[in-house]
């Protein structure tokens, strides 16, 4: 490593300590690669959530360094995926094996019946007629032995590809999922809203995405801890799940934010779903398992935005942000629409922000 590679390295490694410090997150070393990898700037996606966090006047908590670290530098899904690859590889190349055997048999079997034919060809006495005979005869039965085999390992081997491509299906499936909560993560939230937005503009059918915020988590996360901050997300993760349904989609959008597409749904339906959501969450009382103890409860607070057929995903997003910003704004727990921002003239937060 040259000086200046080493200089420049260290200069990750200090930046990614005074953020680690600046944010009160302990320098696990999960942590540690989180804003390394941030400081170099090298996963511009990972950048550019952090930034928007900054932004936003808040500070990187655990629970969201670690969400954050499972969504963007895990590789438990990825070594899966490699160890499957490998599988198939290693199965692949073992048909054709197999298949070089045969075709190895089968020449010489095929040089075999050349050769007969010539000796046939010429008179030939009784003698030399049943050796040729016998030979052909036990050629031939190792000819039907190597075929038996061929077929027994092609049938193991389809089984095999079989059950690795259910193998991938699984890992496929689970790199779209938020380790914590178990519902949708980022990148599944992502594509789905791609596709719902892609699907609204060719059948102009109605679409809203609502986004919710838990109101004070990190008041609460301080006060009680992450493992109960944990129970908090995946209580609102389920609650906002079993409310939706049908081509729905419910994901955890970052931190204590969660986010659902609605398709095929207007702006009322989509107000009584919020509701419905609101209200399951608020009377959910709260119990440290530990001891018991009665934790009261927790609520959220809602933006709603309709698609137009200008949007874009980001375009849609930042509005449903604005709503929520502006349902913090008027004292938390209550949903916000976009035609309530029109109604009551509320002003207009930049895009990107949201309230703590």
């Amino acid at each position: 490593m040259s000086d200046q590679e080493f200089k420049r390295a260290l200069g990750y490694a200090n930046s990614a300590f005074d953020l680690l410090k600046r944010s009160g997150i302990p320098p696990y070393p999960q942590f540690y690669e989180l804003l390394y990898t941030y400081a170099t700037g090298v996963n511009p996606s990972l950048n550019s959530r952090i930034n928007n966090i900054f932004r936003s006047g808040n500070s990187p908590s655990e629970s969201l360094a670690e969400s954050l670290y499972n969504e963007f530098l895990k590789s438990d899904v990825n070594d899966r995926m490699t160890e499957v690859s490998q599988r198939m590889h290693d199965r692949i190349d073992a048909v054709h094996d197999a298949i070089d055997s045969a075709m190895t048999t089968a020449n010489a079997y095929s040089g075999s019946l050349q050769s007969a034919s010539g000796d046939l060809g010429r008179t030939i006495s009784v003698p030399a007629m049943k050796a040729l005979s016998e030979k052909l005869l036990a050629e031939t039965r190792n000819m039907q032995d190597t075929n038996r085999s061929l077929e027994l390992k092609l049938q193991a081997s389809r089984d095999d590809i079989a059950a690795l491509q259910r193998d991938l299906d699984d890992v496929r499936r689970e790199s779209m999922l938020d380790p914590l909560t178990k519902i949708s993560n980022r990148k599944s939230f992502d594509e789905g809203l791609e596709a719902a937005i892609a699907e609204a503009s060719v059948g102009r059918d109605p679409l809203c995405l609502l986004l919710l915020d838990i109101d004070h988590f990190k008041n609460f996360n301080d006060s009680y801890g992450h493992q109960t901050g944990d129970q908090v997300l995946r209580l609102v993760a389920m609650t906002l799940k079993s409310n939706i349904k049908g081509k729905d989609l419910a994901a955890r959008y970052g931190g204590e934010e969660f986010v659902a597409i609605l398709p095929h749904t207007d702006i009322d339906g989509a107000v009584i779903v919020a509701e419905n959501i609101r209200r399951a969450i608020q009377a959910k009382e709260l119990l440290k398992r530990s001891t018991n103890e009665k934790l009261g409860r927790i609520t959220a607070s809602f933006g709603i935005a309709v698609f137009r057929s200008s949007d874009t995903a980001a375009s849609l997003i930042e509005r449903a942000d604005r709503c929520l910003y502006a349902a913090k704004h008027a004292g938390r727990n209550r949903v916000t629409t976009e035609h309530d921002l029109v109604n009551a003239m509320a002003p207009v937060k930049k895009a990107g922000a949201t309230a703590a």
